[in-house]
């Protein structure tokens, strides 16, 4: 994935505090406005230490004896998360008792969506190197976002086709689908993970390589829309996960650590 992050890619620091909002608006929603602006002061970006120590108040951070980072159950991070839970199962289930017609489907990206990636960020201090997160993907198992694996299960069971979407390379397909798995998400096959493939884009994306992520997901989600699926419901942790129609409802997941334009 090409990110935003902390460390790694030009950005303002108060704009990723703007994400920050414990226990009120949604936590992220800022980051897809991001500042590109030269601030004029040293007063107008937030020091870093004190940001960090933020997005570990908000994520609950306990640490293991391995050193290892996760975010807390009770944290506002997962109460937040919780209540956007509760509304998608309420819309979900709604559509799941009146509508006819289309197969219904839901959308997940993967990475802090799906997956919490909080124990990455921490451990390589929010700077994303393409080689090192293959790594980790290939060697750790990541922890489902509170509560998204059992929305899964559960919007599975009313009827609905569970896709996941996700910016990870081809290259992380087998570790991806392992990984859904072991934590608990319905099957991620090959009819039903979708991972961003530049060596052999498929036919439906005109933008073939070249793809910008608003792009591909909306033009993966027309793809399934094709194959005679309804989208009920698409989830992401970021904007560009969302813009580009193809989806009756969005559901923003919060997430203060990087920006994925």
């Amino acid at each position: 994935m090409v990110r935003k992050t902390l460390g790694s890619r030009p950005r303002t620091l108060a704009t990723l505090a703007v994400g920050v909002v414990v226990g009120g608006a949604v936590a992220g929603g800022g980051l897809a406005l991001a500042d590109t602006r030269a601030p004029r002061t040293d007063r107008q970006i937030t020091n870093m230490t004190l940001e960090v120590n933020d997005i570990k108040a908000y994520y609950g951070d306990t640490v293991d004896a391995q050193g290892e980072h996760w975010a807390s159950p009770t944290s506002n991070y997962a109460q937040q998360v919780a209540g956007i839970e509760k509304d998608a199962k309420q819309f979900l289930q709604n559509r799941a008792r009146h509508t006819k017609g289309p197969k219904k489907a839901i959308v997940l990206d993967v990475d802090d969506t799906s997956l919490s990636t909080y124990n990455y960020e921490l451990e390589t201090t929010f700077v994303y190197n393409p080689a090192g997160n293959a790594q980790y993907i290939a060697t750790k198992t990541m922890p489902a976002v509170f509560g998204m694996n059992d929305l899964a299960k559960w919007a599975e069971q009313q009827g609905y086709t569970v896709f996941f979407l996700t910016g990870r390379p081809e290259s992380q397909r087998s570790d991806t689908a392992a990984n859904l798995a072991a934590v608990g998400y319905p099957a991620a096959d090959a009819t039903h993970l979708y991972l961003k493939n530049k060596a052999n884009p498929p036919a439906y994306l005109p933008c073939g390589s070249t793809c910008t992520t608003i792009e591909y997901k909306s033009g993966t989600r027309a793809h399934i829309e094709s194959l005679g699926y309804e989208i009920v419901a698409n989830f992401g942790d970021q904007n560009s996960d969302l813009t580009g129609g193809h989806a009756d409802r969005t559901y923003k997941i919060p997430n203060p650590m990087y920006y994925i334009p």
